[in-house]
């Protein structure tokens, strides 16, 4: 992103949750607040537009990897977690919606972005609880370890990977390994040659367009090589689902995807109990 400006792709992600609340009725994921916080304009629009279908399937990954993040969540929460960390928070509501009583939410992101959020939060009419901190950082240039104190928690980093360094990548995940007990949920995209190609020049046109405004894709990853990284790293309990598996968790018979089909990954990994 640029400095001095907030993130321009958070926006976008932020539409397109809000669509699915549209659209398809919040059925993979429901999020009340996510209209309300892009001021209704995305539905007014969609509303009056055809569906088209590369929006349509950038909409349902979004609210899949949402779906998997939270379930996961849920789960940790259930055994015992009690600080949920939003990296690159964006415009993300799972802090202003919380269900979990006396669970505490850290959302981490560039101050920039941060100010934006809160302007839009209040004027949206969102009360931001007492259970929410934030924490500015530049992922680049600063490390999780100068800005948070170490506690067993669970990791939401959505939308952020492709964005930055491979650097950046590795420290923060470095710094998640080193936090006993805790859980992480990451998506990622698949390098452009390992697709086919229509996919491959779909791509390559969504990182044209964000390189534009400042946010080019830096960093891609192969499942099998993400994989054999995170277990190097002692990441354990790996749950790594693409394209196919998300449609035939939550997706509608029209939307079924082949198996082995390339695409977005999300990924779900565990660090071992201290």
């Amino acid at each position: 992103m640029k400095i001095g400006e907030a993130s321009r792709t958070a926006w976008a992600a932020a539409e397109f949750r809000a669509a699915h609340q549209v659209v398809d009725g919040g059925r993979i994921f429901t999020d009340p607040l996510a209209v309300r916080l892009v001021e209704g304009r995305t539905a007014d629009r969609l509303l009056a537009e055809p569906d088209e279908p590369s929006h349509r399937a950038t909409r349902l990954f979004l609210a899949a990897r949402s779906r998997f993040a939270e379930d996961a969540m849920a789960r940790a929460v259930r055994a015992g977690v009690r600080r949920v960390v939003v990296l690159g928070a964006g415009l993300d509501t799972f802090a202003y919606r919380n269900p979990f009583p006396g669970v505490r939410v850290v959302e981490v992101d560039h101050p920039d972005t941060q100010a934006w959020k809160r302007d839009l939060l209040a004027g949206a009419g969102i009360t931001v609880p007492d259970s929410v901190t934030y924490t500015g950082m530049d992922f680049e240039r600063q490390s999780l370890a100068d800005t948070l104190r170490d506690e067993r928690s669970f990791f939401v980093w959505l939308g952020v990977v492709p964005y930055l360094t491979r650097a950046g990548f590795d420290e923060t995940l470095r710094y998640v390994a080193g936090v006993p007990g805790s859980e992480v949920v990451f998506d990622y995209t698949m390098p452009p040659s390992s697709l086919p190609a229509a996919q491959r020049a779909a791509l390559e046109e969504r990182a044209r367009r964000v390189a534009t405004v400042g946010e080019p894709f830096q960093t891609y990853f192969r499942p099998d090589d993400l994989a054999t990284i995170l277990r190097a790293g002692g990441f354990v309990g790996l749950d790594d689902i693409g394209p196919a598996e998300m449609a035939a968790r939550w997706f509608e018979p029209q939307d079924a995807v082949p198996a082995g089909t390339p695409g977005g990954h999300v990924v779900h990994a565990r660090t071992p109990a201290g």
